[in-house]
């Protein structure tokens, strides 16, 4: 037996640095947390200074018996865990539950798996840090002590199975905000004037610095320049200098590969979370835009021999952030020379964004002549701009150029182009001079990464809790990411081209959108009620007040107890107040009556989700029904009019009739459907329900009683529940409501009915894999 027993917390680390160390060293995983808090309600005892009881889950028992034999039989055992405060928190939890000693146990941090960081790990441990241990606690149950209390008064008050989190909570009622600004505003017109010079390569565009709000102006302005004399009145010429971004932290990582590579905050810190395991880069959890020594050092050289000396500028960074924490370094390259790496397709372009942007921190500017010329109109007061530019030297942008979340919603043409040989005074040939009009936009939905941004500008959340906060409030049904096909527009433009004006209508789509965050009806009636009876948990600062507490109890400068009693006392109050005095939230908005009936219409959230009542619940009257339809994606109850509210009650309707059945269109909880003698099909997206044709209807069921016949591999006269499928990963058996794996070598088809009952039995009484922090480790709690 080895010496030294090393325990970090993935296997593919254990892997990476068994490779560094000797045969003195064992190095096991603890994949992730070994233990977490009980499940009931006694899991944190509230009157004895929040003491916790924790309990090692089913399916980390046989880890933890091999690591406390190991420990046993070692000499020393080396904490290595990552260097976050819940890496302290793992280090803490793994020396607690193997009944470690002080004595004999060191703990060590490194923020990047290479062998010279992990041999001076080594040389320098230190013992558990409990500031940060503390941190890590009081994060934890303050979180759980809101989940388990407000979740119920969500069950009563709103809907049950609901549940409500801290950092969550904030993050959908931006997300609600952003989407009633989107709903209040009211779309302005105004026209834009665009004027071509010259022909050829000397062709070059200027616009009109103000805009035309009224039609009639805009035309009136290009009939005053049919005859117009156009010339240079000014011309100026600037340098201008660009400097490249610094470093990636978390934030700026999953913002960039967000818009980069189009990557999910979660992927983004999955793939991250491989490369640094496997040695490729340095620690993925950090606020710090810092570079060592090291790395300044490395990057100079590798700059200085790619590109030349003229490429290279020496740069420090420092974090903006309000409580930046476990201040370290940015998110690098272990080694600046490898360009590339070995890896999947998204290691290898997660990697190259996350060099570049390392490597063009330490980068020269990029230089540029911008040039301005004002052009005067003879007939009007007013004057065109043109705007050029020429690099004169690329810098930093040889490697790298940082995007931003605007880009997406420009509808400006891109003016950093060269303008021709101009001179003061020189007269000019118009071409083609456009009017367009163009609407005012709303403020745009919130992408993964724009949230992730506006988080972090608020102080709320930490590197670690970005992704998981925006896993969750998708999980839980409150938010979702959506495309919106858009809806087409019409547009004036008018044109002077040949001294005659030409007008004519276009189209456009509008309002298209991938990837943008929108509130669920569930969500936003949530927030409301959040809102109104629970202010300090979606209140913004509130909630960058308690970070910057978790900040100061890391430091050593707050208690975590005296913390959580002053939070405690206040909302535990609430809770009790809310559930004894708060009426139901349903979100219920009156559209208005019906045409024909004059009965009441309205929209609300009910037990299965969004729905519209005609009617008044019955009262006395025992044989009056008031009528339900359920909403249709899309729709919401803040904004669904009367007549669309009308539309819904079409269906159910018939559409024909196939092999002596009826057939019917219908809405259920999960979309529009065909049903045809106790059969269900699922309509396509780009079918309306209400415009399915009979030929439609039939093709449908014919298509998916072909796609189940092709699954259907076998079924059984004991019992025709059991069958033999072929599902997306091979052939399995579905044994009741159980989906159950055909071991290797098994010929499906050969199977016999007891042989299936068998494999489902043994199969539910395997444990089953997952939990702990290994198994997500982009979603640290």
């Amino acid at each position: 037996m080895a010496k030294n027993l090393l325990i970090v917390e993935s296997p593919a680390k254990a892997k990476t640095i068994e490779g560094y160390l000797g045969k003195d060293f064992t190095v096991k995983s603890s994949y992730g947390h070994i233990r977490d808090l009980v499940k009931s309600e006694d899991a944190i005892d509230v009157a004895n200074k929040f003491k916790q009881k924790y309990e090692v889950p089913a399916d980390k028992k046989q880890v933890v018996s091999e690591l406390k034999k190991l420990a046993k039989e070692a000499d020393t055992v080396w904490l290595a865990s990552d260097e976050d405060r819940e890496g302290e928190a793992i280090s803490w939890h793994l020396f607690d539950t193997l009944n470690l000693k002080d004595e004999n146990t060191k703990r060590i941090v490194f923020h990047e798996i290479t062998k010279p960081a992990i041999l001076k790990a080594i040389e320098n441990p230190r013992k558990i840090n409990y500031d940060l241990v503390n941190a890590q606690q009081a994060r934890r149950v303050l979180d759980r002590l809101v989940g388990f209390e407000l979740s119920p008064v969500l069950w009563k008050k709103v809907k049950p199975s609901l549940s409500a989190g801290r950092v969550q909570s904030v993050a959908v009622r931006l997300i609600v905000d952003r989407e009633r600004e989107i709903n209040k505003f009211n779309s302005e017109a105004a026209y834009r004037v665009v004027a071509i010079f010259g022909k050829g390569k000397q062709a070059f565009k200027a616009e009109l610095g103000e805009r035309f709000v009224k039609k009639e102006d805009a035309e009136a302005f290009l009939k005053d320049c049919v005859d117009a004399i156009f010339n240079v009145n000014s011309l100026e010429t600037r340098p201008a200098k660009r400097s490249p971004a610094a470093p990636f932290t978390t934030s700026t990582l999953q913002q960039e590969a967000s818009r980069k590579l189009g990557f999910s905050v979660s992927r983004t810190m999955q793939v991250a979370q491989k490369l640094y395991e496997s040695g490729h880069i340095t620690y993925m959890r950090t606020d710090s835009v810092n570079l060592s020594d090291t790395a300044l050092n490395a990057a100079s050289q590798e700059i200085m021999s790619a590109y030349g000396d003229k490429y290279y500028h020496r740069r420090t960074f420092k974090t903006k952030s309000a409580g930046a924490q476990e201040a370290h370094e940015a998110i690098r390259p272990t080694y600046f020379n490898n360009h590339t790496i070995e890896g999947d397709g998204s290691e290898k372009r997660l990697y190259e964004l996350i060099w570049k942007r390392a490597i063009a921190s330490q980068m020269s500017e990029a230089a540029f002549e911008k040039t301005t010329a004002k052009i005067g109109i003879s007939t009007r007061k007013e004057e065109l701009t043109a705007n050029g530019e020429v690099m004169k030297f690329d810098g930093f942008l040889k490697v790298y150029l940082e995007s931003n979340d605007e880009e997406e919603d420009n509808q400006q043409d891109d003016d950093n182009t060269m303008l021709p040989p101009l001179s003061k005074g020189q007269q000019l040939d118009l071409q083609e001079m456009t009017a367009t009009e163009r609407f005012s936009r709303p403020p745009s939905r919130y992408t993964e990464a724009s949230l992730v941004k506006k988080l972090e500008e608020l102080g709320i959340g930490r590197p670690s809790t970005y992704a998981p906060t925006i896993s969750t409030i998708q999980n839980r049904g409150y938010v979702v990411k959506e495309e919106r096909e858009g809806k087409q527009r019409n547009f004036s433009v008018l044109t002077l081209k040949d001294k005659s004006i030409n007008k004519e209508q276009r189209t456009e789509t509008t309002g298209a959108e991938k990837g943008k965050l929108s509130p669920t009806d569930i969500g936003a009636v949530v927030n409301d009620f959040l809102v109104q009876h629970f202010k300090g948990i979606v209140d913004f600062n509130f909630t960058a007040k308690v970070e910057k507490q978790f900040d100061e109890i890391a430091q050593g400068l707050e208690e975590w107890t005296k913390m959580l009693d002053v939070f405690y006392k206040s909302f535990h109050k609430d809770v009790e107040n809310t559930i004894q005095t708060a009426d139901k939230a349903t979100g219920e908005r009156e559209l208005g009556v019906h045409p024909e009936t004059g009965e009441k219409i309205s929209v609300r959230i009910g037990r299965y989700g969004p729905f519209v009542q005609i009617g008044e619940n019955a009262g006395d009257d025992k044989d009056y029904k008031p009528q339900y339809a359920s909403l249709r994606t899309g729709q919401s109850i803040e904004t669904i009019s009367l007549e669309e509210a009308l539309e819904l009650f079409k269906l159910p309707k018939q559409v024909g009739e196939f092999e002596g059945k009826v057939m019917k269109v219908a809405i259920g909880r999960f979309g529009p459907y065909i049903s045809h003698n106790s059969a269900f099909v699922s309509l396509p997206k780009e079918i309306d329900p209400l415009d399915v044709t009979e030929e439609q209807a039939i093709e449908l069921i014919l298509a998916k009683r072909k796609k189940d016949a092709e699954k259907l591999i076998k079924v059984f006269d004991e019992d025709p529940t059991v069958k033999i499928l072929n599902g997306r990963w091979g052939p399995y058996i579905e044994f009741g409501k159980q989906n159950v794996k055909i071991p290797k070598g098994k010929e499906p088809l050969e199977l016999t009915y007891e042989e299936c009952k068998a494999l489902a039995e043994a199969d539910s009484k395997a444990p089953k894999k997952g939990g702990g922090r290994f198994q997500k480790k982009g979603a640290k709690k």
